[in-house]
């Protein structure tokens, strides 16, 4: 069984460009959200494997969306993207549970890497 992974950015050729390499490899779009309140009610809806979310987003930012997610279920799994120079916030990022991050713009590899790291394959 392919992992289903949810996305989770605010823009949408952002979401395109992780939807592409992610389903490129063979993994499961479970659904995607355009910000934090969206990212939280599509978890609870979706239970996805894995939560790839940008840090920056209008509304409820990715770190309130990750703390929210987290409680919910302290073991989801979650991928933090960010912009270079944002690195107090992957720290951030990092201290509330991400269990990984991956800049923008994407790298292929890096994404692969990231998440097969994170879903322990």
């Amino acid at each position: 069984m392919s992992a289903r992974i949810l996305i989770v950015d605010d823009s949408l050729f952002m979401r395109t460009q992780i939807r592409n390499i992610l389903s490129g490899a063979g993994y499961e779009i479970a659904g995607e959200a355009s910000d934090g309140n969206q990212a939280e009610e599509k978890f609870k809806d979706l239970n996805p494997d894995l939560v790839i979310m940008d840090i920056t987003m209008p509304g409820t930012n990715g770190i309130d969306a990750l703390r929210k997610i987290k409680s919910l279920n302290s073991q989801a799994r979650v991928i933090m993207c960010t912009s270079l120079g944002l690195t107090s916030k992957v720290k951030e990022a990092i201290s509330e549970g991400a269990d990984d991050y991956i800049l923008k713009p994407f790298q292929n590899e890096r994404v692969l890497l990231a998440v097969k790291k994170v879903l322990n394959l």
